[in-house]
């Protein structure tokens, strides 16, 4: 079946209402690459002011052009869109590009306008690229259409890309044809009034030409449609986005520039994760790995060789390796010796191999060619500094050939020549072998780096989002909200908030409740000493910090002078006193903090890290968008800085790490089967070794106002 968005890629007529004769206009940019571009379908330029425009008949109105338009690119002032859609509606056009701004981006007026505009492309059953958009390009032979005003001739390849900036549009074009990659497809996405990101990363998935996609992107619609669709494209297609608005500032900026909100950047983080999205985080290194991509294959393991003519560049490269958490290998006995007899004396045999100054192609060749013979080396960094005394272009004809030579190998070869590159003769055959080369060393490794964990999210193992249904207790959870609603109350805190962790099966230190001090001396000869003491007040959320917890407590005397001490700091006016929650002393384990917050665009966030100083000083944590799979929980675990911790760091056993995975599934559950839940926090979460239980010793859920919101029933 033809695709709706055929129209806007695969026109078989063009009308450019707003063509223009006037050099450096828009209209007349827009016309001519289109003509230049040798479209295979007709084009219609259109300005009532002309009768002919580069040397085609130019007609006063759509209304006017005898055959059928399929595609209208407008560039008509803002206030003249509206009747000009109307008029292609009217005429049977299928697509728009409207490159016309001043709409939902510059405020409520054009919000407003925008909403008209989308009202008449939906009455006519129209699909728009826009507003304010730099417009649209597909290479293929068939079509060759150059829908946009770029100064640049961009080259034909096999990269699609998606831009929500109209402006960085040129800026893309020109510097992929530097770079020598070449478009497929490019398109301009603008306000997204119409066509959205995720329509045209399916077109483009199922498109054959295109093998990378590429993605300028400002704000995400429909994070759960992007994550699901991201994840069936990456199986056969990298997708590697510029997310902007990383900080504070850059948030607010893009509200200005595009009318919308950005997400939390610590959920677009989480999102691409899940959906194996290589994140950049600029154009130029956008641009580093798509050369990587598209030229060399993907590393199957870590293992990283690095050859070079002078020092200082090699420790640059082996310090990139290491610190992006690869390994610079160790050669086999065999591959020292091959190095040994063919090198210089004072050529440096292990990794990285220097082979000095005054190697010409002999010395490269070799030490290319034992490298890659190694079982050892999954990829190759290879630095070579133009010498002044050596033949630079014979050095980079035996690199291809030993490259060539061990093709079948299918190990990543990545090069820098720690200059310009155009500027070393030899370059442009580079260029032709597909082995792309770098200016300075830290990019070729962040580069590897950036396929290795492409590579490692394809190899993964195939994962389910895991229900806990017998494990479960919906109906107390629900009482309990409900309860906590009734009575006004934000927050759920203490005794309840355990109560609602223990109805989903998750480990929680033996706990009770008492309102006076003799249900507290009775709950504590229960519990056992030692013990501790905590308000038990949902307005009370910083307990610690309020005084709201005593630790230590031996003996009957320590549980009536506490609780006279909390009832003293923490009733109210009226002598109104909430309670206390008594609680067995922990055993010592290493504490971890796990909790879920809603974002009204991401919907529930969960979130693991380290407890302690970890969580409030180094901000040890990661993120996930729900739903979790199993391997989502995995790597959550592995993915904190301090894991070393959990796996036995100095001797100590290692932390049960199913019981930590479980627990954080069980909490993404609870957050998705209680939508009232606005954020919950179990901290600190004490992970105790296996064979041993670990337990949630404190938790706090606050509310939304979706109090209206139920759970399914019958889960469990």
């Amino acid at each position: 079946m033809p695709d709706k968005l055929d129209s806007i890629f695969r026109p078989t007529s063009v009308a450019v209402i707003g063509a223009s004769a006037r050099k450096g206009a828009i209209g007349e940019a827009i016309l001519r690459n289109i003509i230049n571009s040798q479209y295979s379908g007709q084009m219609f330029p259109v300005n009532p002011k002309d009768q002919t425009i580069l040397d085609l008949p130019c007609y006063q109105s759509i209304a006017d052009i005898p055959s059928q338009v399929e595609l209208a690119v407008i560039i008509v002032p803002r206030d003249h869109v509206l009747p000009t859609v109307e008029k292609c509606g009217q005429k049977g056009v299928k697509g728009i590009i409207c490159i016309t701004a001043g709409f939902r981006e510059v405020g409520e007026e054009g919000r407003a306008k925008e909403q008209e505009l989308m009202e008449v492309v939906r009455r006519y059953d129209m699909r728009m690229v826009g507003p304010n958009c730099f417009g649209v390009l597909n290479s293929d032979n068939e079509i060759n259409l150059n829908a946009t005003f770029t100064k640049t001739k961009p080259l034909t390849g096999n990269v699609g890309f998606i831009s929500q900036s109209g402006a960085l549009g040129e800026a893309i074009l020109c510097y992929a044809t530097e770079l020598h990659i070449g478009f497929s497809k490019f398109i301009s996405i603008g306000n997204k009034a119409d066509i959205s990101d995720v329509e045209v990363l399916r077109y483009f998935h199922a498109d054959p030409n295109t093998e990378i996609i590429l993605f300028y992107l400002e704000n995400l619609d429909d994070p759960t449609a992007f994550l699901k669709t991201a994840k069936e494209i990456v199986k056969t297609k990298p997708i590697v986005v510029v997310k902007s608005g990383r900080t504070e500032a850059g948030a607010k900026a893009i509200s200005s520039h595009t009318g919308a909100l950005a997400g939390a950047d610590s959920a677009v983080d989480a999102l691409f994760a899940q959906a194996g999205v290589i994140r950049a985080h600029t154009m130029e290194e956008m641009f580093d790995i798509t050369v990587a991509l598209t030229q060399q294959p993907l590393p199957r393991g870590d293992r990283v060789a690095i050859i070079t003519n002078a020092g200082g560049p090699g420790i640059l490269a082996t310090d990139a390796v290491a610190s992006l958490g690869m390994s610079v290998t160790t050669f086999n006995d065999s591959t020292i010796k091959e190095l040994r007899d063919n090198l210089s004396a004072v050529a440096a045999l292990t990794n990285p191999v220097d082979v000095i100054a005054s190697a010409g192609p002999k010395e490269y060749g070799i030490a290319v060619d034992a490298v890659l013979s190694d079982e050892n080396v999954d990829a190759v960094i290879l630095i070579f500094v133009p010498p002044v005394l050596v033949d630079h272009h014979s050095v980079i004809r035996s690199i291809i050939k030993s490259v060539k030579e061990h093709s079948a190998n299918r190990k990543p070869v990545l090069a820098c020549f720690m200059t310009v590159p155009k500027s070393v003769v030899g370059y442009y055959d580079m260029v032709e072998a597909h082995i792309p080369v770098f200016i300075f060393p830290e990019s070729a490794v962040n580069a590897l780096s950036r396929m290795l964990e492409y590579s490692r999210y394809l190899n993964r193992p195939t994962t389910t989002t895991t229900r806990f249904y017998c494990d479960c207790d919906i109906e107390q959870v629900d009482d309990i909200i409900g309860n906590a609603i009734k009575k006004k109350q934000k927050a759920i805190v203490g005794f309840d908030a355990l109560r609602i962790l223990s109805a989903y099966g998750i480990n929680v230190v033996k706990s009770a409740h008492a309102k006076n001090v003799e249900q507290a001396v009775q709950v504590a000869q229960v519990l056992g000493y030692p013990l501790f003491m905590k308000i038990d007040d949902p307005l009370v959320l910083h307990k610690t910090d309020q005084g709201g917890v005593i630790s230590g407590l031996m003996f009957d005397d320590d549980i009536i002078a506490g609780f006279e001490k909390m009832k003293d700091i923490f009733s109210d006016d009226n002598g109104y006193f909430a309670g206390v929650t008594i609680q067995k002393t922990a055993q010592s384990g290493v504490e971890t903090i796990i909790g879920m917050e809603r974002d009204d665009l991401f919907g529930p966030i969960v979130m693991f890290g380290l407890g302690g100083v970890s969580v409030e000083v180094l901000q040890d944590v990661v993120f996930r968008v729900c739903p979790l799979t199993d391997f989502d929980a995995v790597k959550m675990v592995h993915s904190v800085k301090g894991f070393a911790l959990l796996d036995g760091f100095r001797g100590k056993p290692k932390s049960d790490l199913v019981q930590l995975q479980e627990t954080i599934l069980k909490i993404a559950q609870l957050a998705e089967d209680f939508p009232q839940i606005h954020s919950v926090e179990i901290n600190p979460f004490i992970s105790n070794a296996e064979g041993q239980t670990s337990v949630a010793v404190d938790a706090r859920l606050l509310l939304g106002n979706s109090y209206k919101c139920k759970p399914l029933n019958g889960l469990c």
